[in-house]
């Protein structure tokens, strides 16, 4: 099963990641764990670039980089990962780049459609968490977890555009994207995550 987790930065889906893979393992689950951009060696050195070259990056550059690592990062650690009967669950993936290049940008969705199954070879999550809330409290809180990234310090209206191009996705595809409110207590949150999770694994029997 491959699982996605998406949202603006300082929505808490890392955090519900390492949550619900402590929670499989425990289980008995063999489980692998990786982000996007940077889930490879290769993609580590794009991800430097994506977040902090601090020079001009032109937007086709930007999402051609995001392309690149996914399609090495799918070759080389996701596929093989799946072959094996392992649970993935990817911080971040093809929706990221629909709602930041796509949404945020003003690229053509559709062309970034396009290019991602062709980056990914067709491989689309089995399920995708978004964690959703307005974008100003998430802002806010990913701005007082850490120093800005190239893209925390975007404006307000570009994660405004980016927050609803999410919920478009998620209302286009119901079956594979799940809200939740990012809002809501840690625990809270996790518990959600298992549930769906757990759903979805009794489902796959």
């Amino acid at each position: 099963m491959f699982i996605t987790f998406e949202g603006i930065d300082g929505s808490g889906k890392s955090t519900q990641l390492s949550i619900l893979a402590e929670q499989l393992i425990h289980g008995g689950f063999s489980v692998l764990t990786t982000r996007d951009p940077g889930g490879t060696d290769l993609g580590q050195q794009l991800r430097h670039i994506l977040l902090h070259h601090s020079g001009f990056v032109s937007q086709r550059c930007e999402l051609f980089l995001y392309l690149a690592d996914r399609a090495q990062h799918v070759e080389e650690l996701i596929q093989p990962a799946l072959a094996r009967g392992n649970i993935v669950l990817c911080d971040r993936f093809i929706d990221s780049t629909i709602a930041y290049q796509g949404g945020g940008r003003g690229l053509s969705i559709e062309e970034i459609n396009h290019l991602n199954m062709q980056a990914t070879q067709g491989l689309k999550p089995d399920l995708t968490f978004l964690f959703d809330a307005p974008a100003e409290l998430l802002l806010q809180r990913a701005k007082n977890r850490s120093a800005a990234d190239r893209f925390e310090q975007e404006t307000l209206a570009f994660y405004e555009r980016v927050r609803q191009t999410y919920l478009d996705l998620a209302h286009q595809e119901p079956r594979r994207i799940q809200i939740l409110d990012a809002s809501l207590p840690l625990v809270t949150l996790s518990k959600q995550v298992d549930e769906i999770v757990q759903g979805k694994l009794k489902a796959s029997c």
